[in-house]
């Protein structure tokens, strides 16, 4: 034949008898001598010699995509994860009656050829060849099965259209691969793979999807006409859709149903009855909503995924973890309690509304383990105006995580930490203006030294002019804690930040240590971050890294994927937390800042935080069970100061950490320790809150030679202050001491004595005049007229 020559197609009844006949006796088959088949599509003899000569006979099977489940701590679903909703099962749990169905109206000669139904196959070909193209399959359930391997092993386009497109050359592939697979399968589990594989509309994948999509049953419930309807189903899924064409459905179905009466696999009387009953029930139909759009928790869905993402057990990319989770059939555990997510939701509900400017969040961890038992926020997941795509409880991890917001005061809970570390007592006293000038000042860093040209920060709270450790965390006095600061340097106090999980949200990288740090200004910082880290002060100094999967296992096989643990280590020692705990349960008494969200029996603590221009506010606080933080801030750049904002359907007017963010706080922490025993925190030793020190003498209104004598004889040194202060202890006497009488003092120390003006003594009281006593009169000198009738007590009785 010359080149570019049309090759003369043979008589296509005799090629076909010919290649029956030469199958049969020689075994051609199986050799892959099947070219004479390759006239009856008009290709070349090197294509057919290609398809069949130069094919493997060994069909290799990729693993079936099935659905992943994510889960929260409980066992209930979160969300389902697939590309393709498939729970294959075993033969034994899938229906008899569905078995005769699918093999009734696909091949009904299964069980009785091989891998080609010569009979089926002569009839498919005669109607196509005088159709001029492929209008009947006469494919075995065998060669489907090889089929719908190809297909699932399809990873490109162009693989999936190899494997689908109707050519000869595929059937003459497909008829190879069947002949090996009848080899290496039984006809059961030929029949098993084929169930588990076809596809049966509406994103259904396998017989037991499709039957809890339908009609909500697992595949082994399946009765006759339901069998029957995806039996028929799987021949033209979209054509016969039984949602959306319901009378095309039932008469596919019927199909199905005279098909197996006239095999006698079912009576006329129950095909008559079947073919009576509805096709579908539409109020049963159970939709499987795949990803975390259609999750019940779709902002912690999303920051599962981007976990799962960075996993690398998972696979070599975030792309190829993704797919493994979407088609591997995993269980993913996760840490959320519902009942505390339920509280955590209910008090953002309670406390925001839709269509507020700022924005409100919460996240909730469990001391000692990492568990992040829940995550809120009150713009709700979606495109549409007024929701979001952002997480406003994580950090920029993923495209979906906001990153945070500076964290105010509550930053101050680390520097009272470092300050502990170092032995400074919580009666640690720093005179304490309203405003200080520390511009020029310089701060050690843990690089050396910072400073700021002009800075001269004040109080926003009032506070006494030397207040201790204690009364600086209760009334959040800025100029004392930057004057710490200084003392102990920013190093430590980035160290023990670091150590706990703070870092800036936004660039994920090291805080920055700047003069104003322990106002938190070094960054930006998530509900996440700040709840994780004072749960580590709840935990006596143990850290743990927020836990938000526990375990990953696969379905069906129960097999164990790696996935990172808590990592739980000491960063702090039980006694300096003991500390940290002591000084924040005092901010949540009477006159401390955080009282008025104190509540219960059980020790609570906590700290309040405002940002520069109140872009932002916070509260983040503890019991010894559980931690949280809240933050209501201004999502939307350019920041603006949340007193003209809308929070809860009202204007704010005033933000502060206690006001603002602590009611959301406070209502979920209520919630969620509801009906819990009551929880104290481990009282600190007396030299974490005092210091090595020695008592000191109450000496106020003392005169001033009297309590120098009494401090000398106590091994101290004494001093009088030059000038006299305000008191209400009486002129020229004292009115108190330097270090005070209640935080004690170091052996041997200089104790200034401060003596009172006698400005605030309450004036002196003149004595009542005292009338001369009257000698009591002689018993016996009492007359009787002078006694009450019947007294029993008169003298003269």
């Amino acid at each position: 034949m010359h080149r570019g020559e049309r090759a003369r197609r043979p008589n296509v009844v005799m090629s076909v008898f010919m290649f029956l006949l030469v199958s049969a006796l020689a075994g051609a088959l199986a050799a892959g001598l099947a070219l004479p088949m390759a006239g009856l599509a008009g290709v070349t003899a090197n294509a057919a010699h290609d398809s069949v000569q130069y094919l493997p006979q060994d069909l290799k099977t990729a693993p079936l995509a099935q659905k992943s489940v994510m889960v929260a701590a409980d066992g209930t679903t979160i969300a389902t994860l697939y590309q393709k909703n498939r729970t294959p099962v075993s033969l034994k749990a899938i229906s008899p009656i569905m078995l005769k169905a699918i093999v009734a109206i696909e091949d009904d000669r299964f069980y009785e050829h091989g891998a080609l139904d010569a009979k089926g196959t002569l009839r498919a070909l005669l109607r196509n060849k005088s159709s001029g193209g492929v209008q009947q399959g006469g494919s075995s359930i065998t060669q489907q099965f090889v089929k719908l391997n190809l297909v699932n092993k399809a990873n490109t386009p162009e693989e999936y259209q190899q494997a689908t497109t109707d050519t000869y050359e595929r059937k003459v592939a497909e008829l190879r691969y069947a002949i090996a697979v009848e080899k290496e399968l039984s006809k059961n589990e030929i029949l098993n793979g084929y169930l588990n594989l076809a596809f049966f509309g509406d994103r259904s994948y396998g017989i037991d999807a499709a039957a809890m999509h339908y009609y909500g049953v697992h595949a082994n419930k399946l009765n006759l006409p339901q069998a029957a309807m995806l039996a028929g189903l799987v021949k033209n899924p979209s054509g016969y859709d039984p949602i959306d064409k319901p009378a095309k459905a039932k008469a596919r179905r019927d199909v199905v149903l005279r098909r197996m009466q006239e095999l006698n696999i079912i009576t006329a009387t129950q095909a008559a009855a079947a073919i009576k009953t509805p096709v579908i029930n539409p109020a049963r139909v159970q939709n499987v909503p795949s990803g975390c759009a259609n999750s019940r928790y779709p902002f912690y869905c999303d920051y599962v995924m981007a976990k799962l993402k960075a996993n690398p057990s998972l696979g070599k990319t975030p792309d190829e973890r993704e797919n493994y989770v979407e088609t591997a059939g995993l269980v993913i555990k996760t840490s959320l309690d519902p009942k505390i997510q339920a509280a955590a939701e209910t008090s953002i509900k309670n406390h925001t509304k839709f269509g507020d400017q700022a924005v409100a969040a919460i996240t909730m961890v469990e001391p000692g383990t990492g568990l992040v038992k829940a995550m809120a926020q009150s713009r709700t997941y979606g495109s549409k105006k007024g929701y979001t795509a952002y997480n406003f409880n994580v950090e920029k991890s993923y495209p979906g995580g906001f990153g945070g917001f500076q964290n105010g005061s509550t930053m101050k809970a680390f520097t009272i930490a470092a300050a502990i570390g170092k032995g400074v007592p919580t009666t640690y006293r720093i005179n304490s203006p309203q405003q200080i000038d520390l511009s020029g000042k310089k701060f050690s860093t843990c690089n050396g030294t910072t400073s700021d040209d002009d800075y001269n920060p004040s109080n926003s709270t009032k506070t006494i002019a030397d207040p201790s450790m204690v009364d600086a965390a209760r009334a959040s006095t800025n100029t004392y804690f930057l004057q710490l600061s200084e003392q102990i340097g920013l190093c430590p106090i980035a160290t023990i930040a670091s150590r706990l999980g703070m870092y800036d949200g936004q660039s994920l990288k090291p805080l920055e240590q700047v003069v104003s740090f322990t106002l938190g200004s070094a960054g930006s910082i998530t509900p996440l971050m700040l709840s994780n880290a004072y749960a580590t002060f709840a935990a006596r100094g143990m850290y743990c890294t927020p836990q938000i999967v526990t375990a990953i296992t696969v379905f069906k096989t129960s097999k164990a994927i790696p996935t990172p643990g808590p990592g739980c280590h000491r960063v702090l020692s039980p006694s300096v937390a003991d500390g940290v705990n002591y000084v924040l349960h005092q901010v949540m008494q009477n006159g401390g800042t955080g009282a008025k969200v104190n509540f219960g029996k059980s020790d609570l603590a906590g700290k309040t935080g405002t940002i520069q221009f109140n872009h932002a506010v916070w509260f983040s606080g503890y019991s010894s069970r559980l931690a949280a933080a809240a933050v209501v801030g201004d999502a939307d750049p350019p920041a603006q100061d949340l007193s003209k904002q809308v929070l809860n359907g009202k204007k704010i007017g005033d933000p502060s950490g206690s006001g603002t963010a602590g009611p959301i706080w406070e209502t979920a922490m209520q919630l969620a320790l509801h009906s819990l025993p009551t929880t104290k925190f481990v009282q600190p030793s007396d030299i974490i809150i005092r210091g090595n020190v020695k008592d000191l003498p109450y000496l106020k209104g003392m005169p001033p030679a009297d309590a120098i004598a009494k401090l000398l004889s106590m091994g101290f040194q004494a001093e009088v202050a030059p000038a006299p202060v305000d008191s209400d202890a009486v002129a020229g006497t004292v009115a108190y001491t330097s270090p005070r009488q209640e935080d004690g003092a170091p052996a041997g120390a200089k104790i200034t004595i401060f003596l009172s003006n006698g400005k605030d003594a309450p004036p002196p009281v003149t004595p009542p005049v005292t009338p001369p006593i009257t000698p009591p009169v002689p018993p016996n000198t009492i007359k009787p007229t002078n006694c009450p009738p019947k007294f029993p007590f008169c003298p003269h009785r």
